[in-house]
């Protein structure tokens, strides 16, 4: 795996916005923490402390993708190295708020960048999309990058970001359809799922089958300390509200993986 200079990507930390997309129920930031947290990176962590949420969507494309077996020949720096100010340049402009420029800017990688920086390039143009509030436009493009991926974590990222943007309208369907696949026992995304799948339950008025994923994740010994506190939370919560779980030998089917 390719050593990840957190240096290289200061600019980029630096000007990304925090958007709240999870109103009232879950920011953004602790979706990515778990990201992290479940990853196992160490280098994943140190990102998430210093800089934010977005930069660990970055990070775990760049950790994912270029640390394959890929080799620079030296024609290609100068490429790169257009590139790389190129999608600078691009945050810049959103840091002075123009959005419509830093958009075509990305485009632009996009359509003639090298290396990974058009599909860092893709991705952001989604974030931004969300940011300002063009929801469906953004859930298009991760669901876009997601069918054409080959690579299963960059794949899964982009299934979970579009699914993080269902959450508050509780379209369940289409949360489970995107993270429904990460909860398999050997997933390392499978609790992050389970929550997010949960929380639009909530929202969606199904409490019983919400429980039942918090409670999952309870189950895991593998759970990160942050979710199980959080699931503890869900758990009382909706415990206090009348949920319950099925009595024994029955299941609400709420997901691959929560049996």
């Amino acid at each position: 795996m390719l050593n990840c200079n957190p240096s290289s990507l200061s600019l980029l930390c630096a000007q990304i916005k925090h958007p709240n997309k999870l109103r009232n129920t879950m920011s953004e930031d602790r979706i990515f923490s778990e990201i992290d947290e479940e990853l196992r990176s160490e280098r994943m962590q140190a990102l998430w402390r210093q800089f934010g949420p977005w930069v660990i969507g970055a990070a775990v494309l760049i950790v994912v993708l270029v640390g394959a077996n890929e080799g620079w020949r030296w024609y290609q720096n100068d490429i790169a190295a257009r590139s790389s100010d190129q999608f600078y340049a691009a945050f810049e402009l959103i840091d002075q708020g123009d959005v419509e420029g830093a958009q075509a800017a990305l485009n632009e990688i996009v359509s003639s960048g090298s290396g990974q920086y058009p599909l860092m390039a893709r991705f952001s143009q989604a974030a931004l999309l969300a940011e300002e509030g063009e929801t469906e436009e953004a859930i298009a493009i991760y669901d876009a990058l997601a069918n054409n991926q080959s690579n299963q974590r960059v794949r899964e990222v982009a299934l979970y970001l579009a699914a993080s943007l269902h959450v508050d309208q509780g379209d369940v369907e289409g949360v489970r359809a995107r993270v429904g696949g990460l909860i398999a026992p050997d997933n390392p995304m499978r609790n992050i799922a389970r929550e997010i799948l949960g929380l639009t339950q909530y929202v969606a008025g199904e409490r019983d089958a919400a429980l039942q994923n918090f409670t999952a994740i309870l189950s895991d010994p593998l759970a990160s300390a942050g979710l199980q506190r959080r699931a503890r939370l869900y758990e009382a919560q909706l415990r206090a509200e009348g949920a319950e779980l099925p009595a024994p030998g029955t299941s609400l089917a709420v997901a691959p993986g929560n049996e």
